[in-house]
């Protein structure tokens, strides 16, 4: 019988109910007495000189309140970028300055030039057209090999390149690597593009900033994944504020996907124009603007080389790829395409000489930084698609390819210097084998075949890094901030739990998987347990959620800081059994003496600690709260294995998805029907990158696909029903729980099976020359591959 309560139970989301009876609090649903609204008139051309900014006559406008431009942040710090790289040879990257508003130069469609405050948001945008802005328009950089070339527009005058970094991964490998390929026996060669993408959540960011005169402290709520990170960015480096007198509430988000973890310029205006004003100041994206001032994702043009023996047996791997930057630094947008990426180019596979290098351009489009994977998608993306074209030109299965070069003995040390703890790779395949029917393809094929159709196959696998730490280990690479985790758990005399956590939830479910792993420990309902996070002010300084690190990271803080509480509770309940601590014990529940039937319930041992008229005084002190900060050893490693098929009209290009299977290692599940979420939710926005999105400049830096109109997201109609698997865990060593993140894989190992299958299916008509189709693999572009 399955569970109903605790670890591994499939107990539905408590936080539904206020979310589906719309009484979730949202930041746009929070308005404070006097509240102003901001408009930021933002920029329509990519690159400019601003000769001049002339608000007289807005300001003179009905209900304006006081106009903001780059001259009214002169001295006040830009937004700061979260990680250093050092390139290949040893040299800082290029960090040139991210105003809050424009100062001299517009970089991209949508930098923002001014702020326009004022009684309504009607009047703040009438005011903003009033603006005269003269601007000297420039010539763009937007092709990224283009922009590195000497002559290129200079998108940062100042730094004098557009290259911010070249990177080189690990760089004592090099020699060895090109050697290896001078003497392979077949080397498969690949160039690619990983086509940049907007997040679009559910809920456009806002913030609304905040001041109180009587004690000089600031409030900023916003749709952030990381309040804390927030304060502290902030806080230290753009506003001069001490921690102490600022707090951050990020409250329900509406879906993130690692495009509101960063800090961004419309947080600070608010804080700084709600103490500049003495009044409450909001801003809230509409769905347009957010396509040009959200950081957008991916963007990497790679080319991928992969060397083989004679027996098949892959001998090294080797990168090159360009990745955008956009106009500025964003928060973590250096390690993505680095740190992020270079570290998982070994895949689930013993190559053992690997090369990466990782060119990082500023261009003239809005910043880039981490999307659903960050960096991981990338590399699984160029590996996956180059063995399955060597499995082609070799003329071997492409699944057999890759069972001979898995990685078999754990831990394994990959020459990217990572170590996997555990992992099946097998496993998981034999899985995928059996639950997307592998061996009933065939007469599938036929069938379509019979209807005109193209149908293929397209398998593929992926592990991934989360749980991004240890601190130690990231700072040495560049990180500028610790990557712990914290979790306070407070027990109230009656024996209810408050756990305040470090972590956010911006669609995960921590609400409800939280108090499973509390109620399993315990031995108490879920019911008794209570989740609070989101606010700096009530809650232990944490790094927030992303990476899939909430439970490996945030999970694991509050075990700590429940099992201080629990050694704490036996000592009072060795007290009151007259007892020795060693022999006591605890389950569902009830503190008992090993051996005997002497007993005492955990709400006893709880009223006891708040009313101490039976306590060990002489040893502890009343109450029973602690807080724990970890900090793990270790990424962890989720893998899998992906198949997906398709079917192609030859007339027009169309794919369609059949079926998709997945089968995922995950290591432990709390909550097995979340996880089964999560991976549909990142299979589906795979899906969206390898047939349907696309974010697309002209050679003007004109974003071109700035709305719905032409950025297409996917449909109901456009994904299928799914096969999800994950029963074959390998508990990870290294954190209490042994779990290892659950939230990205989808999007990770979607896109390359989707692209494998589309050229299965082309090639099945006998358009053996296609070999690789980018993505977004359109009806156009794939019947434009059929007809070369």
């Amino acid at each position: 019988m399955p569970k109903d309560q605790g670890i591994g139970a499939s107990t539905k989301r408590r936080e539904d109910v206020r979310f589906l009876t719309g009484t979730g609090n949202y930041t746009d649903d929070i308005n404070l007495h006097g509240q102003l609204y901001v408009h930021f008139l933002r920029s329509d051309v990519a690159h400019g000189k601003i000769n001049s900014v002339d608000t007289s006559a807005a300001s003179a406008m009905d209900g304006v309140v006081r106009i903001f431009t780059g001259a009214d942040f002169e001295g006040i710090g830009g937004l700061p970028c979260g990680w250093q790289v050092t390139d290949r040879h040893g040299e800082p990257m290029k960090e040139p300055a991210h105003p809050v508003l424009a100062q001299g130069k517009v970089r991209h469609v949508g930098d923002p030039i001014a702020a326009v405050v004022a009684e309504s948001v009607q009047a703040a945008r009438d005011a903003a057209e009033a603006i005269e802005v003269d601007i000297e328009e420039l010539p763009a950089a937007v092709d990224m090999k283009e922009a590195v070339k000497d002559g290129a527009p200079l998108v940062h005058d100042d730094i004098g390149t557009n290259l911010c970094y070249d990177w080189g991964f690990v760089e004592e490998n090099k020699a060895a690597t090109d050697e290896a390929f001078a003497n392979a026996a077949h080397v498969t060669t690949l160039e690619l593009k990983n086509n940049r993408l907007v997040a679009n959540p559910m809920e456009p960011r806002v913030a609304v900033g905040d001041y109180n005169r009587a004690n000089d402290e600031s409030t900023l709520y916003t749709t952030s994944q990381n309040p804390h990170v927030i304060r502290l960015l902030m806080g230290a480096f753009v506003l001069g504020i001490p921690e102490h007198k600022l707090r951050v509430v990020a409250p329900d988000v509406g879906g993130g996907f690692g495009t509101k973890i960063f800090h961004y310029a419309e947080e600070a205006f608010c804080t700084f124009a709600a103490r500049q004003l003495a009044r409450p100041v909001k801003w809230t994206s509409t769905r347009s603007e957010a396509f040009m001032s959200d950081a957008h994702g991916r963007d990497h043009v790679t080319k991928i080389e992969l060397a083989l023996d004679a027996d098949n047996n892959f001998t090294a791997l080797r990168t090159e790829t360009y990745a955008n930057m956009g106009a500025y630094l964003s928060t973590f947008a250096p390690s993505v395409p680095t740190w992020l990426h270079g570290t998982l180019m070994a895949g689930n596979y013993k190559t053992p000489l690997i090369y990466v290098n990782v060119k990082a351009v500023f261009t003239n489009t809005v910043p880039v930084d981490a999307y659903r994977g960050a960096g991981r998608p990338e590399a699984t993306f160029q590996i996956e698609r180059v063995i399955d074209k060597a499995a082609r030109e070799l003329n071997v299965d492409p699944i057999a390819l890759r069972r001979q070069n898995f990685i078999t003995e754990f831990p394994y040390a990959t020459p990217v210097a990572v170590e996997y703890d555990t992992g099946d790779y097998n496993a998981t395949m034999n899985t995928l084998e059996e639950i997307a029917d592998l061996s009933g393809f065939a007469a599938r094929r036929a069938e379509s075949e019979k209807r005109g159709m193209l149908r293929g196959l397209g398998v593929n696998c992926y592990i991934e890094a989360c749980g991004i730490a240890p601190s130690n280990l990231v700072g040495q690479l560049g990180a500028r901030a610790g990557l712990y985790e914290s979790a306070t758990v407070r027990v109230n005399a009656t024996g209810g739990i408050t756990v305040m956590t470090g972590s956010h939830s911006h669609g995960q479910g921590h609400e409800t998987a939280f108090p499973q792993v509390i109620s399993e420990m315990i031995g108490i309902p879920e019911e008794m347990v209570e989740i609070k996070h989101g606010d700096t002010a009530n809650t232990p300084m944490g790094m927030g959620t992303y990476g899939s690190r909430s439970l490996a990271v945030g999970g694991s803080a509050m075990v700590r800081a429940a099992e201080k509480v629990i050694n704490k509770a036996k000592k009072i309940a060795a007290h009151l059994l007259e007892a020795a601590e060693a022999d006591i014990e605890l389950k569902d529940g009830t503190f008992s003496v090993a051996g005997t039937d002497k007993s005492v319930a955990w709400g006893d041992v709880t009223l006891a600690a708040y009313v101490p008229h039976n306590y060990p005084l002489e040893d502890i002190e009343p109450g029973l709260e602690e807080t724990a900060f970890y900090d793990p050893s270790n990424f962890t490693y989720p893998s899998g294995a992906y198949c997906c098929e398709v079917e192609v009209d030859p007339d027009t290009g169309k794919v369609t998805i059949e079926s998709f299977a997945a089968a995922d290692d995950f290591g432990n599940i709390v909550n097995p029907m979340i996880v089964s979420g999560q991976v549909h939710g990142g299979i589906a926005q795979g899906i969206g990158q390898a047939l349907l999105e696309n974010c697309a400049y002209d050679e003007n830096g004109q974003l071109l696909s700035a709305s719905y109109m032409d950025y297409a997201m996917p449909r109901a109609s456009d994904v299928p029903f799914y096969q999800v698997d994950h029963s074959n865990g390998t508990p990870c060593t290294h954190n209490p729980l042994g779990v290892k993140g659950c939230g990205e894989a989808g999007a990770i190992g979607t896109p390359p099976a989707v692209i494998n299958a589309i050229v299965d299916a082309l090639r099945s008509g006998g358009h053996d020359h296609v070999y690789h189709i980018d993505m977004p693999a359109s009806p156009s572009r794939v019947w434009a591959a059929m007809q070369k």
